[in-house]
């Protein structure tokens, strides 16, 4: 018997390693093909601030070796997010196996509805919050301060502001998470509304930069994505350990 658990832990390492690897190799096979395209995909990243800056300013590499590795960064960030749904696909797969019949139908779908919403929290920062706070930003430098950003920082501040938009979106189904496995329920959550918005502008002055643009636009939509998530649980199946299926196999 102890043998036997062994040669199971031993066949499960190995299907994690391989399925480690096939994440790792599709990455970096989408970073190689992104690599020669990588100045382009900086270059968009940049316009929501470049757009802003005044005519006689531009963006500046303070350190030697930036003009290649901040792009080279940025490049490798983004074979990463095109890859989240190869590398869900690959967790999806190491646990399918251990989940019942029920849990398997709630669990892909759930797991294919966080990746939109990362990527559409990603969308929304770029295209909604970013010409609001660097317009912003820029107006509020003192008369005689030239707006100079290094590329480096901006890369870390919208990588930052990426993840925290991304995380965000999620909350959908983290609600959805809470009401399915019995942890909470739609009414107990409804209740505590008015502490989920103050959470939500708690989050955001965490994670946003210290301006009430960015902190705003990030705490209105964890709220409006909250609600979201209490209605679409109200048609959430309930959880059972077993399903009719396991049962048949169990008779």
């Amino acid at each position: 018997m102890e043998k036997d658990n062994q040669q199971s832990l031993i066949f499960h390492l190995v299907e994690l390693r391989d399925r480690l690897l096939r994440g790792i190799l599709v990455v970096l096979l989408i970073a190689v093909c992104l690599l020669p395209f990588s100045n382009d995909l900086y270059h968009f990243l940049a316009e929501p601030l470049l757009q802003h800056l005044p005519e006689s300013s531009t963006m500046i590499a303070t350190e030697v070796a930036s003009p290649f590795l901040t792009p080279f960064k940025l490049t490798l960030s983004v074979a990463i997010m095109l890859a989240i749904p190869v590398l869900l696909y690959q967790l999806w797969a190491f646990i399918a196996p251990g989940l019942y019949d029920n849990e398997r139908k709630i669990v892909f779908p759930l797991l294919f509805a966080s990746t939109c919403l990362f990527f559409l929290g990603i969308i929304f920062a770029y295209a909604v919050v970013f010409p609001l706070v660097f317009g912003f930003l820029t107006q509020a430098a003192p008369e005689g301060v030239a707006v100079m950003t290094d590329i480096s920082s901006y890369l870390d501040f919208v990588l930052k502001l990426f993840f925290a938009f991304g995380l965000a979106f999620e909350v959908p189904i983290a609600t959805l998470l809470l009401i399915w496995t019995g942890v909470s329920t739609v009414e107990s959550l409804a209740e505590k509304r008015p502490y989920i918005i103050v959470g939500a502008f708690v989050v955001g002055m965490l994670l946003t930069p210290p301006d009430i643009i960015s902190q705003t636009l990030l705490a209105v939509p964890v709220w409006l994505l909250f609600e979201l998530g209490l209605f679409c649980a109200r048609w959430l199946p309930k959880k059972n350990p077993t399903s009719k299926s396991d049962l048949d196999d169990g008779d």
